[in-house]
């Protein structure tokens, strides 16, 4: 690129895109990049993402862009404890964690020169955080009322800051709303975009099986840390007084749970002469504790169920005990 081009680049107003990988953000940014903006992205990741990275830099690379990864950590995990704004249906605290991501884009935004934000947020798409209200209280409370433009709804809401001074042009922003797909799926044949994700939902906050498990975890713990959740996210979870044993399902969990294990100092289980999962103590290992795991050690090995096997117990203490299966009745009043 020569110089004259290089400053003419530079001379062209700029975005900051927030980049799920989904659809909705994707167009957005195609729309923009159309109105001759320069545009980098941002894509933000969680403990609870289920995010397709790779079409994420699949989508980059062919449109040329830059894309900058954020990670929200311990300060979205103290927010998921405490939403000041609430859950949506699940434990997903759509509202603030909004707030939160947009805190952190206007400081991204500052520091690369970005005259204002895109997203792909579609009005009245989800009936928490896409709400009118919701989307222009989150602006208020982020700091950046009036700097937010969604290209795909832009005509249901209030002018935005780049079409006022119009670095955009708002006749080629559109006017969609709603839970139905079918406008942006047609946009996206019109824009040649193919292989994009499918609208499940990218967060395991709104998983109906996860958040129980969450929701049990908090009234128990009454915090959440990084290791909390990294188990949280595996194997099968059950309560016994004050404790919680977790049970690998097959061997990409036992082998996450070893790791775990060994990395937290954790005490954990496995049959000593049978093939079977990796079972860990979360708490105090007191011996009513002990002997519970043993038993759904027991039951989710490859013994047989009426045999009395050996189980070892691994970790600071290192001893073998003996159980049986534990029944399926006493196993279903511990089950998270």
């Amino acid at each position: 690129m020569s110089d004259q081009l290089k400053r003419y680049d530079m001379e062209k107003p700029k975005a900051l895109a927030l980049l799920s990988g989904g659809l909705d953000s994707t167009l957005a940014v195609k729309l923009i990049l159309k109105q001759g903006i320069n545009v980098e992205a941002v894509n933000f990741v969680t403990p609870f993402c289920l995010c397709n990275q790779c079409s994420i830099n699949r989508f980059a690379e062919d449109l040329k862009i830059k894309v900058h990864r954020i990670f929200l950590g311990q300060e979205f995990l103290d927010i998921i404890v405490n939403p000041p704004h609430g859950y949506g249906r699940h434990m997903n605290p759509c509202i603030d964690c909004r707030i939160l991501m947009f805190k952190e884009a206007k400081k991204l935004a500052e520091k690369i020169g970005a005259d204002f934000i895109v997203t792909g947020e579609v009005l009245n798409e989800r009936p928490f955080s896409q709400r009118k209200e919701a989307m222009l209280q989150i602006e208020r409370q982020s700091g950046l009322e009036g700097k937010i433009l969604r290209p795909l709804s832009a005509k249901f809401l209030p002018i935005s800051e780049p079409e006022k001074n119009e670095l955009i042009s708002r006749e080629q922003l559109l006017a969609i709303r709603g839970r139905r797909r079918l406008p942006q799926m047609k946009l996206a044949r019109k824009l040649s975009i193919k292989d994009y994700p499918c609208p499940s939902g990218g967060c395991l906050l709104t998983d109906p099986r996860f958040a129980e498990r969450l929701r049990e975890h908090l009234y128990h713990e009454r915090r959440l840390t990084l290791e909390d959740v990294a188990l949280l996210k595996v194997g099968r979870h059950f309560r016994v007084d004050n404790g919680k044993i977790i049970v690998g399902r097959n061997e990409n969990e036992n082998n996450r749970l070893m790791m775990i294990a060994k990395s937290q100092k954790l005490s954990w289980l496995e049959a000593v002469d049978y093939k079977g999962p990796i079972t860990l103590i979360i708490g105090e290992s007191k011996p009513s504790l002990l002997e519970k795991a043993a038993t759904l050690t027991a039951r989710y090995s490859d013994a047989p169920k009426e045999n009395l096997i050996r189980v070892a117990c691994r970790g600071d203490k290192e001893q073998v005990v003996e159980a049986c299966a534990i029944t399926d009745e006493t196993l279903e009043n511990m089950r998270i």
